[in-house]
């Protein structure tokens, strides 16, 4: 069922992805030959195209008739991968995506640099739009985005994260660009504000749901379907809510061996899998899923309002992608 939801969005939405491919490599076209190398090894060894995707679907939801809406969307791919090199040096990460980390080739400054370069290029793009609330948009994404990463950071190895601090850290993380790239969409498209208001909401849900399925698989993929080794995040000293659930509820001996196993760096693989069945022991990993599970579930609501269309029914079969995928 999950792989025949797949083909049914691929379908769906092929002749996007392929537009969004050449238009990331066009709108790229950075002055040194360096930055292309580094940007493009994150860039198109890959991933979903999630955001771009769905700013496309959330402007033709809006009936957007204009010719800007594929070039301004790479914009939201480009913040991302820009958020993903930084994260990647900042947390010594060697993998990405199956293949070695672009700091492990070329070196953290130029990697960071380059990440520049992308929020630079992201904001190039907004201006394009001639629309100053875009540009908004995208400045309290960064902003947000910045924050959420150094809040968990800070909070890194904290054994009584409440799952109220969890949600901040996530909503600041990955919501938020999700969230600015629906929002954006009916921006261009000038849509009233109460569709404005309904594809944010839309598209915090669905980012709230899709980092709870990443931090779910953190514990649940292998690695040759992960694209890293599982348990990265808890390696990193990030607590993640299906441990931050079963850490509240273990009784004395069982939450101090799993305190013991988080604060051991380098443990083992055997200490990794006996972790994994204390999660689901203390429903860690069942009420994560369904708090994810809430979250799309509000997510397709918001979509309510807005007549029935290819590109409705394409973003409500994202809703259910986000927490039935298997990476």
């Amino acid at each position: 069922m999950k792989d025949a939801l797949k083909q049914r969005i691929l379908a769906s939405v092929s002749e996007d992805l392929t537009a969004i491919e050449g238009a990331l490599a066009t709108n790229l076209r950075p002055n040194l030959d360096l930055v292309r190398q580094i940007a493009g090894h994150l860039l198109f060894s890959g991933g979903k195209r999630l955001r771009p995707l769905l700013f496309l679907l959330s402007s033709r939801l809006c009936n957007y008739g204009g010719d800007l809406a594929l070039d301004v969307s790479t914009l939201f791919e480009y913040l991302h991968a820009a958020t993903l090199l930084h994260d990647d040096v900042v947390d010594e990460a060697e993998m990405r995506r199956g293949r070695k980390t672009a700091h492990s080739t070329w070196g953290a400054a130029q990697v960071v640099l380059t990440g520049d370069f992308l929020l630079a290029r992201s904001l190039c793009l907004a201006a394009r739009t001639g629309r100053p609330e875009i540009i908004n948009v995208i400045s309290g994404i960064t902003e947000e985005m910045s924050q959420g990463e150094i809040d968990q950071l800070d909070k890194k190895g904290k054994l009584n994260l409440s799952e109220a601090e969890y949600m901040a850290i996530i909503k600041g993380k990955t919501a938020v660009l999700i969230q600015g790239a629906c929002r954006s969409g009916a921006i261009l498209s000038r849509a009233p504000a109460d569709r404005e208001q309904a594809l944010a909401d839309y598209g915090y849900h669905l980012g709230m749901a899709f980092q709870m399925a990443d931090d779910l698989l953190d514990y649940t993929a292998d690695a040759a379907t992960l694209g890293k080794n599982p348990g990265a995040d808890l390696r990193e000293g990030k607590l993640t809510l299906p441990l931050i659930l079963a850490l509240e509820r273990a009784d004395g001996p069982d939450r101090s061996w799993m305190e013991s196993v988080i604060s051991t760096q380098g443990f083992n693989d055997d200490d990794f899998y006996k972790l994994v069945e204390k999660l689901h022991l203390y429903k860690g990993i069942d009420d994560t899923q369904s708090r994810a599970e809430h979250h799309v579930d509000q997510a397709k609501k918001c979509l309510e309002p807005f007549d029935d269309c290819g590109a409705k029914d394409t973003m409500i079969m994202l809703s259910d992608y986000a927490i039935a995928r298997k990476a």
